[in-house]
């Protein structure tokens, strides 16, 4: 593992609103971040260092409104997804968040994390995965699976399911697919297909208010989307206005 360096952009975290110094200090927070990037950079894609990112922001900024300790939600989210690449390479056979715990537990000793802080922190990166039988039991954790699931719905949804989709080599689109008849990480494992599985469901497995008001947006806009992305692939040219005469 190499050592984070002045390079490591902290700056990302504290764009647009959340501004201020980093709950756990610029110096740790560095360190995590460093660390952070170079496990989900050899991932890349749609989990690459830029989803963690995002995933930091919302969670400190539900975190804010609901008074939560804003030093455990930082330091898992930088982390959550440190496993993923053990999940891609498995084909899905290795659970990316329980790997991640795992792993992590290791950095955090390493830090000198509290054993409070670790346990805490351990419980959000186990618990946040959306297909998991971890169920989050703190608000920390609660907070961290609502940032994380709002990350792969909207419009950042829809790129990162096109990224994935691309990572594993599935076509653009399956109309009319039986998700039930389809596997993960084939050619069938479209955006769609994603969306049928999950994505249309996020909305409903928030856990926080802010979570839900968020997710009610942006699946309002992944409707939208995915019906006007099977009218340009399936839609006659006949039925637009520039051909109705």
């Amino acid at each position: 593992m190499s050592s984070p360096n002045a390079d490591t952009p902290l700056a990302s975290l504290s764009s647009g609103p959340l501004q201020g110094e980093p709950p756990l200090g610029r110096e740790l927070t560095a360190k995590l971040l460093a660390i952070s990037h170079e496990y989900c950079q050899a991932e890349g894609g749609c989990h690459g260092p830029d989803h963690t990112e995002r995933v930091h922001n919302l969670a400190l900024h539900i975190g804010r409104l609901m008074n939560a300790r804003l030093d455990i939600l930082s330091a898992a989210a930088l982390l959550h997804d440190i496993g993923r690449s053990h999940e891609m390479l498995s084909r899905g056979k290795i659970c990316h968040a329980t790997k991640g715990a795992e792993m992590s537990r290791t950095i955090l000793k390493g830090l000198e994390f509290s054993q409070e802080m670790q346990d805490a922190i351990i419980h959000c990166i186990e618990a946040h995965r959306y297909r998991n039988k971890k169920i989050p039991e703190t608000l920390e954790a609660k907070i961290l699976f609502d940032a994380d699931k709002l990350d792969s719905i909207g419009a950042i949804g829809i790129g990162r399911a096109f990224l994935f989709a691309g990572q594993v080599g599935a076509r653009l689109h399956n109309r009319g697919v039986d998700v039930k008849k389809t596997r993960s990480y084939s050619t069938e494992d479209t955006a769609y297909r994603e969306f049928l599985v999950k994505l249309c469901k996020i909305k409903d497995k928030m856990l926080t208010p802010e979570g839900k008001r968020l997710a009610a947006e942006r699946h309002e806009f992944m409707e939208v989307f995915f019906k006007r992305l099977d009218k340009e692939i399936h839609g006659s040219p006949r039925n637009t206005p520039d051909n109705s005469q």
